[in-house]
């Protein structure tokens, strides 16, 4: 993993986080208009909240839409949370040019929503592998 630079901004909506909801955050970006917490292992659904309770008044909180995604030791775990609700049927990291590159098959009808608007998720999966597991890219099948 490489080493992880918080700006203040995102320390705060760290703080402000944990004190809601009592779940442990890993790491927080900010990018376009949305915060993005991955959350440590095992605290989703502290993070949640019933009936999401707490994510709903962080939300609240810092007017901004909140992605969550489960921390895994495992890069190919690790992907499979960013990617959400969509099925991620295999992941396979190779090495191709003194680069890591994930391979990620999902169903075709899937692929829109793995891509997102603009490119918006497949970005923010590319972003979060890159800063935990040091995986250069992520191509989707």
């Amino acid at each position: 993993m490489g080493e992880i630079r918080l700006s203040t901004e995102c320390v705060r909506y760290i703080a402000l986080f944990e004190s809601v909801t009592h779940a442990a955050i890993k790491d927080c970006i900010i990018d376009d208009g949305r915060v993005i917490y991955v959350v440590n292992t095992g605290d989703m659904g502290a993070a949640i909240g019933k009936r999401g309770d707490n994510i709903n008044r962080v939300k609240k909180s810092v007017d901004k839409h909140i992605e969550l995604i489960e921390y895994a030791d495992e890069p190919v775990t690790f992907i499979k949370n960013a990617f959400g609700t969509v099925s991620v049927k295999s992941v396979n990291i190779s090495e191709k040019g003194g680069k890591k590159v994930a391979y990620v098959d999902v169903p075709a009808s899937e692929k829109g929503l793995a891509i997102g608007r603009n490119g918006s998720n497949i970005e923010k999966v590319k972003m979060v592998v890159s800063r935990h597991h040091d995986i250069d890219d992520v191509i989707l099948q």
